[in-house]
Formats: C-alpha cells, sequence, structure tokens
C-alpha cells in the first residue's frame, strides 16, 4: 500500500492535475496600460526597422523607448519573465534564464526639449551590466513603477534564439486553395542536422509571423515530411498561407512647417498643433499598386531639432475614411505598429453622417507612420476584416519564421533558430 501511495505522489508531482474551476494559465500579451505612456518601441540596437528577436551569447541588443506625457519624473521598474512557445509563463526560476539582479530600475530618461507637449522620454539596453539572459525563449519585457511588479504599465514580446538550425523560406501564391489571387503561403525547411532530436515531429513546433503581428500568427507548426535531417513545410498544407495585404497607407509628420505628402493641413490651435490628413478612399477593389512601405511600423524623427526622442513633438492627427454610410455589425479602426496592432477606444472610428466619413483623432509623435483601416465585427469571434484596402498576392510583406524545441528532460522551450524574410524573397535580418 506504502508503494502505491508513494508512486501516486510522484505521478501527481510530474504530471499535474488541473483542478476543477481553475483557471487556464495566463498568456503573456503586449500590453500598455497608461494612457498617459506613448510611443512603445522595442528594437535590436542600431536598426530601428528590426523585429526583437536576439540571437544568444552574442553583442545583440535590445532597446526600449517610451514617453511619459507630462512633466513628473516617475521612477520605473524592469523585469524579464520567460514563457513557453505559447508565452504562457514558464516553469523555471529566475536564476535559470538569467544573471544578475530580476528587478532593475530604468536609470535613463530625459525632459522634452521646446515642445508644446511635455513629455519624460525613457531608455532602456539590455542586455547591461546588471542584467544578461542565459536561455533562448519567448520572452517578456514588464515595466512597472516602483512597489507594483504585479502591476505592469508595460509589457513587451521579443525572442531570445541559439540559430543553431537553419532555415530556408519561400513565399509564393498558394496552390491548393481558391484565394490565389489575395493570399500568400509560405514554405520553409528547417535542418536539424547539427542537433540530435530522437522525435522531430513530437519536440519541434514553428511558428510563422506576417509583419511581426502575433495576432495573426500561424502557431505549432508540424512539418509534412521529415527526411535527411531536414523538416519541410511545404505547400500541402494550409496552415501558412496569409492574407495578402495591401501596402501600408502612410503620412509624414517629421515637420510643422511644410506640409508633405498626404497632410492636407497643419494648425496650431489652444496651444496645440493639429495635423489634418487627405481623406482616405476605399482601396478594396482597387487594382494592386506597388509602393515602398515599413509594412506597418514606424519611425520617430524630427526635422526641425537635433535629438528626436526629445525634440520631436506630439501633433494631434486627424484621419478620415469616406464612406457614404457606415458598416453594419461591427467598428472600424485605424491602426498600426504604433498602436500595437490594439482595436480600442483610442483609434476607434465614429462615423460622420455629415461628412460622410468616419473620422478619429490620434495623438501621435512625430515621425514617419505606416497605417490601415481595419472593421472588426461585434460577433465573438473578433474578427479581423480589411475591409478597406484589400488583399493581393503580390503585396510586399515580411514573414519571420520562429522554431522551438522542448527537449523531454527540459522544463523549458528553446528557440533553436529564426530568420526573416521578405516576400519579395529578400532576406531581411
Amino acid at each position: 500500500m506504502r508503494f502505491f501511495l508513494l508512486l501516486a505522489c510522484l505521478l501527481s508531482a510530474c504530471f499535474p492535475v488541473r483542478i476543477a474551476g481553475e483557471s487556464a494559465p495566463e498568456i503573456m500579451t503586449e500590453k500598455v496600460k497608461d494612457d498617459k505612456i506613448k510611443t512603445v518601441m522595442l528594437f535590436r540596437e542600431g536598426w530601428e526597422l528590426s523585429y526583437p528577436i536576439m540571437k544568444l551569447g552574442s553583442d545583440d541588443r535590445l532597446i526600449l523607448h517610451f514617453d511619459l506625457l507630462g512633466d513628473d519624473i516617475e521612477t520605473y521598474y524592469y523585469t524579464f519573465i520567460h514563457c513557453d512557445k505559447d508565452w504562457i509563463r514558464s516553469d523555471i526560476f529566475f536564476n535559470d534564464f538569467l544573471e544578475g539582479f530580476p528587478e532593475n530600475p530604468i536609470e535613463e530618461y530625459r525632459s522634452s526639449f521646446n515642445t508644446t507637449v511635455k513629455y519624460v522620454h525613457y531608455k532602456l539596453t539590455f542586455p547591461n551590466d546588471r542584467i544578461r539572459l542565459t536561455l533562448s525563449g519567448n520572452y517578456i519585457l514588464s515595466v512597472y513603477r516602483a512597489g507594483e511588479p504585479d502591476m505592469p504599465v508595460i509589457t513587451k514580446r521579443f525572442i531570445v534564439t541559439e540559430n543553431i538550425a537553419s532555415i530556408e523560406m519561400n513565399m509564393h501564391r498558394p496552390r491548393m486553395t481558391t484565394n490565389t489571387d489575395t493570399h500568400q503561403q509560405v514554405d520553409f525547411t528547417v535542418n536539424i542536422s547539427s542537433l540530435n532530436i530522437l522525435d522531430p515531429y513530437r519536440d519541434i513546433y514553428s511558428t510563422v509571423l506576417q509583419n511581426g503581428r502575433w495576432a495573426t500568427a500561424r502557431c505549432n507548426l508540424k512539418p509534412e515530411f521529415f527526411s535527411n535531417s531536414e523538416l519541410k513545410y511545404s505547400s500541402l498544407s494550409d496552415k501558412t498561407i496569409f492574407p495578402g495585404g495591401n501596402e501600408f497607407r502612410y503620412f509624414d509628420i517629421k515637420s510643422i512647417r511644410y506640409k508633405s505628402e498626404f497632410i492636407r493641413n497643419i494648425e496650431f490651435l489652444m496651444s496645440n498643433y493639429h495635423v489634418y490628413l487627405t481623406p482616405s478612399e476605399n482601396r478594396e477593389y482597387k487594382p494592386y499598386f506597388y509602393q515602398k512601405d515599413l509594412n506597418g511600423k514606424y519611425l520617430i524623427a524630427v526635422q526641425e531639432g537635433q535629438n528626436a526622442d526629445t525634440d520631436a513633438d506630439y501633433l494631434y492627427v486627424y484621419f478620415t475614411l469616406s464612406a457614404k454610410e457606415p458598416l453594419p455589425g461591427g467598428k472600424v479602426y485605424v491602426g498600426g505598429a504604433f498602436n500595437n496592432w490594439e482595436f480600442g477606444a483610442g483609434n476607434h472610428m465614429a462615423y460622420n453622417a455629415e461628412g460622410s466619413a468616419y473620422e478619429c483623432i490620434i495623438l501621435l509623435k512625430q515621425g514617419w507612420y505606416n497605417y490601415e483601416y481595419t472593421f472588426i465585427k461585434d460577433s465573438d469571434d473578433n474578427d479581423i476584416i480589411r475591409g478597406f484596402e484589400g488583399n493581393h498576392y503580390e503585396t510586399e510583406n515580411d514573414y519571420s519564421v520562429i522554431v522551438y524545441y522542448r527537449n523531454p528532460r527540459d522544463r523549458y522551450d528553446r528557440v533553436i533558430s529564426t530568420v526573416t524574410a521578405n516576400s519579395l524573397n529578400r532576406i531581411t535580418d
């Protein structure tokens, strides 16, 4: 009897059972939970348009930028959370994945200079003298006020990769679907010859991102074929097919003195600058037209200043989307990387019946912006529809592949390789 009791304890320790009524594990997402915090950016040092991916044990560093509106300087701390492939907190301790202090203050900050909207700019570069990450995987960077570690004001996702497996990618029109004129498919092959993986079908998972967007990612992908240490994700599957979308709309507000393309007017009213964009048209049924863009991203820049971090001003930007009548059954939003692709009150467009258009005003820092219009259904499935943009197989997009490996003896998911390529088949990082 004692043997069976001991065996039951061991099994329960190795394979924990969720108690009825117990909540599911939290999926860690990207959020900004303070309306006074603006322009949150995380990228690899040396390239502001890069995705937040760094190689383990290399000289790579990531940089976080954000602004706090107002004159008051607040003290912020940061920490890291290691996650599994599904962005659920890993079952490992701090000292398993980092060296140094688990909680540290953000010490680099400066007040804005000669701007109509006052703010404090914060900057964090890591790894640094205080902390170094020692394992690959999915990570959350959590920023919080002093004494409030359980109430983060910023959470950002980033990837630490080992890059010990090679990946070859190819983007093309889908072959096994009717959406050949509107969608794109990603084929890729993962070479794991340098690794001793006994059961790759069970232990390896892959994720594909379009333009760095996790909300539309294809996750937990399994290969169609495995031979000669190569995992092949081919056109036989429909799991790596994405709507092509369209080239992003854009505008340039680096200058408050000159009107650039798509800027209808710039006014100074009640101590603030107001920028009125040229009214947008519905592009859903228009033919594809190539134009260079940032694939939804944005750059902070200022023409009448020296340091964009602190000299760039905040401007009220007026978006207008022409529509003869409102679309039923949902809401229209304007978005991009500048608002983390989220859909909320801050970027919701109200319909103006008198002007026959959707309208929205957003406070943005000076720079160069990509954006798109999105229709979100009121149904529970939260469908995302590019109802005003259209989809084209020719559209130029970035695609990132992330390959995870869970060793049966480990308690965390490793990232053994990542690669980002352009749909024009140009490697971008």
